[in-house]
């Protein structure tokens, strides 16, 4: 996964600074602590960004939820259905019980999404030291 920083790939995945990519943006990185799966650190200690840009900035990753959990809908039906052959009922329940339980990821990588989208990566040179 190192090989991948400096990517929005990294960030996504590793719920990273989209900025620097030197610290967690999450105060707990077990997402299925419920009750802080989504409280963020407000500034990156490195390179000072400020992740909630304005409020309510992450309302957008609401709209990047859908297909994030379409895509792992669909993944469930593809090993249920056509790799282990259950009936469409079976592969229906396996479905859901994948959504409920990939939920609290579903959510980090759509907050992780919609942040990469709006910062870029700035390489650790850039940055001044105080």
């Amino acid at each position: 996964m190192k090989s991948l920083k400096g990517t929005k790939i990294y960030s996504i995945l590793s719920g990273k600074c989209p900025v620097c990519q030197n610290e967690s943006m999450y105060l707990e990185s077990n997402p299925y602590k419920l009750g802080s799966t989504l409280k963020m650190i407000e500034r990156c200690s490195s390179c000072n960004t400020k992740y909630k840009i304005e409020p309510s900035f992450f309302y957008g990753a609401m709209y990047v939820s859908y297909p994030v959990g379409i895509a792992f809908g669909a993944f469930a039906l593809v090993i249920s259905y056509y790799l282990f052959h259950l009936d469409l009922v079976a592969s229906y329940v396996v479905i859901v019980i994948v959504m409920i339980i990939s939920l609290p990821i579903i959510l980090r990588i759509s907050r992780n999404i919609w942040i990469n989208m709006f910062m870029k990566y700035k390489d650790s040179k850039t940055f001044k030291r105080s």
